[in-house]
């Protein structure tokens, strides 16, 4: 045979290169389902249902292109449960010529395959993932000389490089580059999510629930409904759906948290794009013509596009620039056990027990939940930073490493100094009842820092800053909270810092 072109469960992309240079008449693909991926962290069941159904869709449609699939599923006898183990008995099997393989989006993966060089009898390619609109190298001139990174710089280089929102003399649509301030309202009353898309749930989708419910019966998360897209056509429904019934309103609200709507005006679309069944430049150009046609706002349009051009390719750019010590960063020394109620949802905070049922319920929460509850709470606390990374890449099902690591130690935990983000994401329970209607009927009040019913998040913010003084007073973006901290007093701080004590006491003892 020719070449055994290996297709991880990411990779589920026509586009790429393994594909677009196959040999039909001599090479085979490779897929296996394999237990050293389903289970190197927690994984949402629901994340484990959908990329085997996706594998299994993907293999269909090769072999229906008049490809050779050599596919392994999970169950079958012979499996040796790992990526490097399918690929020497395939080898064994099949004495190709060379190996070829799409980079993975991990280090750990990109590791094992350089060290399975070592053991393979034959050459073994590593290909660029060119579904990525920054290459590394891109990233690198981005980066190289520059005293600190800023997502906004290069947000707009990449706009400009790829014609997004631009006008013809090179200025951005609408005279401004970011309409950030236009998306931060708060929910208004009754504000509901828009119809969403199930698809109907075919052999092959109805087996792979059943592998899972027999192989991973103590799971995290709740398998069904499971409303899942498993297909390149019906990831291009969601996105359609979401372009015509949701763009127009993600704009203003993109913010806003509501209790019983995980979804609201979220496009969903990020698990597809991470697996490879959505395309991120068709994605924006789809955003970008719905704006140019009249059919949503110039804020909705570019906050959506910011998200996937800017976002997106920015803090893969920053993992693969750092790794592989950025995923142990802890710059703030924090070494708090993660709190048993971020996998059973059980604690008095009604809103982190909103936003760990719809993780639970959906693998999902919008970035709001994760950056300003989950998060906030666990940079507050001084959660383990590795834990809270591990956390987050179990339970999503958009999460790998490339794009949740930056997110977790960067965005939401500042365990990377400020290399990503130029001040810390913490807010006191005030953001909370102002963007969501969570506190509502809460065991704790927003409105009360210490005493009876205090709410946790307020005295744990003002001990966070206080801890954490000297290295955030120095912060241009910080200097008026430190004065609000300063006009309080040594009787009132001293009462907010005793307080948080007896929140971390609580919450260490699974009483909070």
């Amino acid at each position: 045979m020719g070449v055994l072109r290996v297709i991880l469960g990411d990779q589920l992309s026509s586009q790429l290169e393994i594909v677009a240079g196959a040999d039909k008449g001599r090479d085979v693909f490779l897929l296996a389902e394999v237990m050293s991926e389903a289970s190197y962290v927690r994984h949402h069941v629901k994340k484990i249902a959908f990329l085997f159904s996706a594998m299994r869709h993907y293999g269909d449609a090769l072999k229906n292109a008049g490809y050779t699939v050599r596919y392994v599923a999970l169950d079958d006898a012979g499996n040796s449960q790992s990526l490097e183990g399918e690929i020497l008995r395939a080898v064994a099997a099949l004495a190709p010529s060379r190996v070829a393989v799409t980079e993975p989006g991990e280090w750990r993966l990109r590791e094992g395959f350089e060290a399975l060089r070592l053991a393979l009898p034959v050459p073994l390619d590593i290909l660029s993932d060119t579904r990525f609109l920054c290459s590394h190298a891109a990233f690198a001139a981005f980066a190289d000389g520059r005293r600190e990174l800023r997502m906004e710089f290069f947000y707009r280089e990449m706009r400009r490089r790829h014609d997004i929102l631009i006008e013809a003399d090179g200025m951005p649509t609408g005279g401004r580059w970011n309409y950030d301030e236009e998306n931060r309202k708060p929910p208004k009353v009754g504000l509901q999510s828009p119809p969403r898309l199930s698809f109907r749930k075919d052999a092959i989708t109805l087996d792979v629930l059943d592998l899972v419910r027999r192989k991973f019966p103590e799971g995290y998360g709740r398998l069904e409904p499971f409303h899942f897209a498993v297909t390149r056509r019906q990831a291009l429904r969601e996105l359609d759906h979401f372009i015509a019934h949701i763009l127009p309103g993600f704009g203003d609200y993109q913010d806003a948290m509501v209790r019983g709507e995980p979804y609201l005006s979220h496009s969903l679309l990020s698990v597809y794009l991470n697996a490879g069944l959505l395309y991120p430049l068709e994605v924006c150009r789809k955003a970008e013509a719905a704006y140019r046609d009249g059919r949503a706002p110039l804020n909705a349009a570019e906050g959506f596009i910011r998200q996937i051009l800017g976002w997106r390719e920015y803090v893969r750019g920053v993992y693969w620039r750092f790794m592989p010590g950025y995923i142990e960063r802890n710059a703030l020394d924090a070494t708090e056990a993660l709190p048993w109620f971020y996998w059973s949802g059980e604690t008095r905070m009604a809103c982190m027990r909103e936003a760990l049922a719809h993780t639970y319920d959906h693998a999902y929460s919008h970035h709001i939940q994760r950056l300003m509850i989950t998060g906030n709470f666990a940079l507050l606390a001084g959660i383990e930073p590795k834990a809270m990374h591990e956390w987050y890449l179990a339970v999503y099902a958009d999460a790998y490493e490339w794009v949740e690591a930056s997110n977790t130690l960067g965005m939401a935990l500042h365990a990377d100094g400020g290399l990503l983000a130029s001040k810390p994401y913490a807010a006191s329970g005030n953001y909370i009842r102002r963007m969501s209607n969570y506190c509502e009927g809460c065991a704790y009040d927003p409105t009360v820092s210490v005493g009876e019913g205090a709410c946790p998040f307020n005295a744990l913010y003002w001990d966070f800053l206080a801890r954490h003084r000297e290295r955030f007073s120095r912060n241009a973006r910080m200097p008026y909270v430190y004065a609000n901290w300063d006009k309080m007093g040594a009787q009132k701080q001293a009462a907010l810092r005793g307080q948080a004590q007896a929140h971390l006491l609580a919450m260490r003892e699974g009483q909070l």
